[in-house]
């Protein structure tokens, strides 16, 4: 079940892997007619318009790229089943539908009804459907008089007929199903800044799970009613309170993290200093300028669990502090720069320069708490273990400190190398996949795996989620490796 559930959360990252499109189109476009929203330019009406087909749709997008990322082989005779098994349940169900059914008027029919079209439960629920049903049915061979439609071309056509009895499933479910979603984001929101701050501190505590893009679907999609993101970036929504679920995040990845990153480079023992200030500066950019914090956080989260703790906790504080002070910036990929200079020209954000001063704050924050417990607690953080890791991905010693040239494709190559070796070698591989810094691995015997080896490839973190299931956190480059170990398996 541990398994099902973060293969679902590496392939929510196909569709989310769409909004940043959304975020430029619509961050331009505010850019061009910042008062008229493409009322008075052309060119930014056609940018806002375009911007606002992918959010219009993400319930659809949802169900696409889950159906096509769940299934066995990534095939996009899945991916067509989650659109027929998406489009027949929401035609079935829609608001009109259901009042032809019961012979209401729509008006009368329960509003649950009404905002299936483009729920992203939905797009859930029917994209994994798809999937299961891709999985079961597309190596099914059928009569040679019907052959044609055998395999994977049976599956949509089986999608349509199955999505008939979902929906009279749904017919009965949905309305106490999304109520009883309306009544928990109506608590959360009931809780206001406390609930964005307890939003935050069990995201972050969820990292190294991968479990944290389940717990963000809740608060930052159409959901429970709250859709966070899209609300933002469409530019609708009550400003100072819409973004509250990602305005927060801007202090800890442009500012925290970079002040962990230097206060761990001068708490760095002096014969480690060169070669941990190369990683850590590449973390810190990272996580500065696209908001992707992983490596960062791997480089610490097992060596120092303790100032994972921490960070969880602050990233609670600082979610707490905006939502209080009504600070709202949002995002379509992470709270990087590129993101914060974005949302600038957003119609909805609310004094958003804010968060970079409150960002200075967390900066010192982080500097100092962690400068403070690295040494007194002796905690073993990059540059204060035995080996280092350079630029170039290898852990090697510190007295010894060489950089290897090589290109590009013999760098991906050689780590893909090291890590199938840390992994028990070819014949132990049973999958092979990725997200946005993780290898995620299904390997026949996890007792043959070596941690060691996999950290000598230069990897940010290891995780067992479990039995036979390995996580290896290699970085924004990671498709790059996952590609380079499908070749060599």
């Amino acid at each position: 079940m541990l398994r099902y559930i973060q293969n679902m959360g590496r392939s929510f990252m196909l569709p989310v892997a769409v909004l940043p499109a959304a975020a430029i189109l619509l961050g331009v476009g505010y850019a061009i007619d910042p008062d008229g929203w493409g009322e008075n330019n052309l060119a930014a009406a056609i940018l806002i318009n375009a911007g606002n087909a992918i959010l219009d749709h993400l319930a659809m997008i949802f169900a696409v790229g889950l159906a096509f990322g769940m299934s066995k082989d990534k095939s996009g005779a899945a991916a067509l089943s989650g659109l027929v098994s998406f489009l027949v349940v929401i035609t079935l169900l829609g608001q009109d539908a259901v009042a032809m059914y019961t012979g209401a008027s729509a008006d009368a029919v329960d509003p649950a009804f009404g905002v299936i079209e483009n729920n992203v439960l939905i797009g859930i629920i029917t994209g994994l459907i798809a999937a299961a049903l891709y999985n079961r049915f597309s190596d099914v061979k059928l009569p040679e008089y019907l052959a044609f439609f055998s395999g994977r071309r049976a599956v949509p056509i089986i999608a349509s007929f199955v999505m008939i009895f979902v929906s009279l499933i749904l017919y009965f479910v949905w309305p106490f199903l999304y109520g009883a979603l309306v009544s928990f984001g109506e608590g959360i929101l009931g809780l206001g800044a406390a609930g964005a701050g307890i939003y935050g501190f069990a995201n972050r505590l969820l990292i190294p799970t991968g479990l944290h893009h389940a717990l963000n679907s809740i608060f930052w999609w159409e959901t429970v009613g709250i859709n966070d993101i899209p609300n933002f970036l469409s530019g609708t929504g009550e400003q100072g309170i819409t973004g509250r679920y990602q305005a927060g995040f801007f202090p800890i990845m442009m500012f925290g993290l970079p002040g962990a990153a230097l206060a761990m480079y001068h708490t760095a023992k002096s014969k480690y200093k060169k070669a941990a200030a190369s990683m850590l500066l590449t973390l810190a950019l990272t996580s500065f300028l696209t908001g992707v914090t992983e490596p960062m956080e791997f480089s610490f989260m097992f060596l120092a669990p303790v100032l994972y703790v921490v960070h969880a906790l602050l990233t609670g504080v600082s979610m707490f502090i905006a939502a209080s002070f009504e600070w709202t910036a949002g995002f379509g990929f992470s709270a990087g720069l590129i993101d914060m200079l974005l949302s600038l020209n957003n119609p909805i954000a609310n004094q958003p320069w804010m968060l970079l001063v409150q960002g200075l704050v967390f900066f010192v924050l982080y500097y100092f708490i962690f400068r403070a417990l690295i040494p007194v607690m002796d905690l073993k953080t990059p540059g204060r273990d035995d080996s280092i890791v350079s630029t170039e991905g290898e852990t090697v010693d510190s007295d010894d400190v060489q950089v290897r040239e090589s290109s590009a494709d013999d760098k991906y190559t050689q780590k893909a190398d090291k890590l199938l070796v840390g992994l028990g070698g070819k014949e132990n591989i049973d999958t092979i996949d990725y997200c946005t810094t993780r290898l995620r691995i299904n390997v026949n015997d996890d007792s043959k795996v070596d941690e060691g080896q996999l950290k000598s490839a230069g990897v940010h973190g290891v995780v067992r989620p479990g039995k036979n299931n390995i996580q290896v956190v290699v970085g924004t480059e990671v498709e790059h490796v996952a590609e380079e170990m499908k070749k060599l398996v």
